[in-house]
């Protein structure tokens, strides 16, 4: 268990990516605190977690609320006594037009994955000074905060956002011992990209990935744990990609002919 004896939180732990890493990070011995909107999803989360051996705990805030946020993180650092790593995976997106984007949405998805990002990543980072305690913060960012695709203005832009946002921290938090990295996921199967992908869009995500399919969560739950250990300490201010080669395609051809080259 790599990750024995430290304590982390999992902002949007409760589905999807987060719920993964919260997992995995129980399993590699860390005492998990979720940190989510949906009870009854963390709840499931934490039993689970339990049932396996692991400990766990969940605790109710809106990301988007500096005062709540705040008041979580105090009181997991109350309970153990310390706080290792933070994950901030809460996320929401929205697929829609540039030119017929409502306000209201675009507010909505910039609040909870930027604004959401920075709340908890702030909180976290004063009290590990507080504290004078090494940690280490992953914000996940995603592909499409590196490449445009249609329908992802709101989307693309927070998780842009997000990525400068880890480099600002990064540079920021060096001096006292807090490591910050982003990880950029490209498809992933989770509920809410079941939501917003057609079948359209899936044959197109898969055309132009060289692994031909999307990620578990689990895969990219590795890498957070990767981020989180002492395998990564001197490793901070880092986009680290689990797309199974999406960003690094060009032109895919799956069935290209011999050809012989000659000058």
């Amino acid at each position: 268990m790599t990750l024995r004896g430290r304590v982390a939180i999992v902002a949007g732990g409760s589905s999807g990516i987060g719920r993964a890493i919260a997992l995995r990070l129980a399993a590699e011995g860390a005492a998990v605190n979720l940190l989510a909107r949906d009870q009854r999803r963390a709840a499931e989360v934490v039993r689970e977690i339990i049932a396996a051996g692991g400990s766990a705990r969940a605790a109710f805030a809106d990301v988007r609320d500096a005062p709540a946020v705040d008041g979580v993180i105090e009181e997991t650092i109350g309970r153990h006594g310390r706080l290792d790593i933070l994950v901030c995976s809460a996320g929401i997106g929205e697929a829609r037009p540039f030119l017929d984007y409502p306000l209201e949405d675009w507010r909505r998805v910039i609040e909870v994955n930027l604004t959401g990002t920075f709340l908890c990543g702030q909180s976290a980072a004063r009290w590990m000074i507080k504290r004078r305690q090494q940690g280490s913060i992953i914000n996940l960012s995603s592909i499409s905060g590196l490449r445009a695709s249609t329908g992802r203005a709101a989307y693309g832009a927070s998780k842009a956002a997000v990525i400068a946002l880890t480099r600002q921290m990064a540079v920021e938090l060096a001096p006292h011992g807090i490591r910050v990295n982003a990880l950029t996921p490209g498809p992933v199967d989770t509920a809410m990209v079941r939501s917003m992908h057609t079948p359209q869009t899936r044959a197109a995500y898969l055309a132009q990935t060289p692994a031909g399919r999307y990620a578990t969560p689990e895969e990219v739950a590795g890498a957070a744990v990767f981020l989180a250990s002492d395998d990564a300490r001197f490793i901070t201010g880092q986009v680290l990609a689990v797309d199974g080669g999406y960003l690094a395609a060009g032109v895919l051809f799956r069935d290209l002919p011999g050809t012989s080259l000659q000058d």
